[in-house]
């Protein structure tokens, strides 16, 4: 996959994201912006100004485990960057996908406890052991979460904080 991808270029101009932005919001569908450097966060920046994204944005750290596995130093650089960009005006997760070295719980339990992220795509619930369900999962990353001394939202709060449509 790495090999096909060198001259690979994914176009993703200011213009295409606009195109896009309109027509979302034509359908009253609420988008979330995935980031992985600083620089997308200004971006996201540049079209909240325009009025083509909506508060609460639902901003993402996403690490791609091949290129930007960030140490949380780094997440919590684009945290603060976030935190002055948007006030409360957005709400933040981060989450890493199934790569190769993201789905050893090895990687994801400790950014689970540090960063309260989902395990999006993830297949595994332990060293070796494949999950049985996206449900064993997230209740196992709600024993950590919880055991930090943190409440999670019921889907309805959650649906209210990040002003989603009713089911």
């Amino acid at each position: 996959m790495l090999e096909n991808s060198r001259d690979l270029v994914f176009r993703n101009s200011f213009k295409d994201i606009e195109y896009a932005l309109r027509t979302l919001n034509e359908t009253g569908a609420r988008m979330n912006s995935s980031a992985t450097t600083t620089g997308h966060l200004y971006n996201l920046q540049y079209f909240f100004h325009e009025g083509l994204v909506k508060p609460p944005l639902l901003s993402k750290r996403c690490s791609d485990c091949w290129a930007n596995w960030a140490a949380s130093d780094d997440v919590m650089h684009m945290k603060r960057t976030a935190d002055r960009l948007f006030g409360s005006d957005y709400r933040w997760s981060s989450w890493v996908p199934a790569g190769r070295r993201c789905r050893s719980p090895r990687w994801r339990r400790p950014w689970a406890a540090t960063f309260a992220w989902d395990l999006e795509d993830s297949l595994w619930i332990g060293a070796g052991r494949m999950a049985e369900s996206n449900a064993q999962q997230v209740r196992q990353v709600r024993k950590i979460i919880e055991g930090l001394g943190l409440e999670i939202a019921t889907p309805d709060e959650a649906r209210e904080i990040l002003q989603l449509k009713a089911r």
